[in-house]
């Protein structure tokens, strides 16, 4: 197998255009190293999103999987939390799902995890993984694995409801917008259960994303569901990514609750249950998350971005929950994994219960201004942060993730080289916009610069 695609294999799973670097070739020694790598001994769950190619190249990865001895259960068209519970709740020993989340439709990917859910990233097994697919260096197999298919819809819903008291839900006018991927299929399967009156966008599977790119941190492709919600006068909305697993909520005026308001509302959910915990924030991530912690008698722990990351901290810290800026919302009750569809049934019970309008949530628990996590296409990544944090030297400085400046109680920014292109990301806040466009100009001007 050619070795000129090892940059398929990313921090956190396997991605890659589809025929020329990821195809059922690669899927199949993907599938085979996989089966070799994992310590556990049992069944691998196996599910895949709706893009064109997914079905052909989960059946090589499921063919690679049996090859090496290892039984499967193919869990068919799933969201990616969906993997995660099949592996967490049928106690298996790995699963994979065939998903490129929100990229466009002529890539696909990987991801794989571990038993409990636990995540295989580079520095957890997949550089190992990688290394095995393309060196074709597999452990001889006496036996072959056996292929059992299972539905996991109705156990997945009563999971997700779980998380709720759902006698106290009211109903509600609401429009949801699948972006033609995945919740398509899964956001139907929850509707019987909640009295929500749902108005549906783009449920239909289209894996090449006809109508826009489902991905809702960009705010450009919600633009469809705001004007539903404003013309309709309907209470708000929920806005899924191509894989399901995350998802943001917008109020009645078309806002989003960005995922720092959403972090700060769903921790102090968390505290209400379990007074005292810690509870998980990434570094680029609202300040107003550890404010909101600390207020409601909690623990706020800072992490450094990453799902790997923040998973292994919780499970140290026991914590409740993990919130991270980009909108992935992870649970302890759910294998510590992150779930679009457990968030945002969260935040609407939230808002149904404190019996205020999703604006005037998104208010209380907003404390500053903040620009979206803004990138810049630079040479050198670490000269340009170099050149950042001389210039903010006598302000504190913190190297947890990228450089992380503090001005004040109110005002700071972060910037971090992304982990998969030459770009800064750059994310701020300060206590109103005058100052955010000054502190932002300051800083971009040295990026620009560099």
């Amino acid at each position: 197998m050619s070795h000129n695609i090892d940059h398929i294999f990313k921090s956190y799973d396997i991605r890659g255009k589809v025929g020329t670097e990821l195809n059922e070739e690669v899927s199949r020694n993907v599938g085979r190293a996989f089966a070799d790598w994992l310590e556990r001994k049992g069944a691998v769950a196996v599910g895949r999103d709706m893009r064109p190619d997914s079905e052909a190249l989960a059946e090589a990865l499921i063919k690679g999987l049996i090859e090496q001895g290892r039984d499967v259960i193919d869990i068919g068209q799933v969201t990616t939390d969906m993997i995660y519970f099949a592996v967490g709740h049928l106690n298996l020993a790995g699963g994979a799902m065939v998903t490129a989340s929100h990229n466009p439709g002529e890539y696909n990917g990987i991801k794989l995890c571990r038993e409990e859910a636990r995540p295989v990233g580079l520095e957890s097994g997949l550089a190992d993984i990688r290394d095995r697919s393309l060196s074709e260096n597999f452990k001889a197999s006496k036996k072959v694995g056996a292929r059992t298919s299972q539905d996991i819809c109705e156990d997945w819903i009563t999971h997700v409801l779980g998380f709720i008291d759902v006698d106290k839900l009211v109903p509600l006018r609401i429009a949801v917008d699948a972006g033609n991927g995945m919740a398509g299929k899964i956001f139907p399967e929850l509707e019987p259960y909640v009295p929500w009156e749902v108005t549906e966008l783009y449920f239909e599977l289209d894996g090449t994303f006809p109508n826009h790119e489902a991905n809702p941190l960009k705010f450009e492709t919600l633009k469809d569901i705001n004007d539903v919600i404003r013309k309709n006068k309907l209470y708000g909305g929920i806005a899924f990514d191509g894989d399901g697993d995350r998802a943001f909520l917008i109020d009645e005026t078309g806002e989003v609750l960005t995922g720092g308001v959403m972090s700060a509302i769903l921790a102090d959910y968390f505290l209400s249950l379990e007074k005292g915990s810690n509870i998980i924030y990434d570094a680029r991530n609202s300040r107003s998350v550890p404010l909101v912690i600390k207020k409601a008698g909690g623990s706020p722990v800072i992490t450094k971005v990453g799902h790997a990351n923040i998973k292994q901290v919780m499970r140290e810290k026991n914590a409740p929950f993990g919130g991270e800026a980009s909108g992935h919302f992870y649970f302890r009750d759910n294998w510590f994994a992150d779930s679009g569809l457990i968030a945002a049934v969260i935040g609407m019970y939230v808002a149904t219960l404190s019996g205020k309008k999703l604006s005037e949530l998104r208010k209380t628990y907003t404390h500053f201004a903040a620009i979206p996590e803004t990138n810049f296409t630079v040479k050198d990544p670490k000269h340009s942060i170099a050149l950042i944090g001389e210039n903010f030297k006598s302000y504190n400085r913190e190297n947890l993730d990228g450089l992380t400046v503090t001005i004040d109680k109110s005002t700071w920014f972060n910037v971090r080289a992304s982990n998969t292109e030459p770009v800064l990301r750059l994310n701020a806040e300060a206590a109103d916009k005058h100052q955010l466009d000054s502190l932002v100009a300051k800083v971009t001007g040295l990026i620009t610069v560099s």
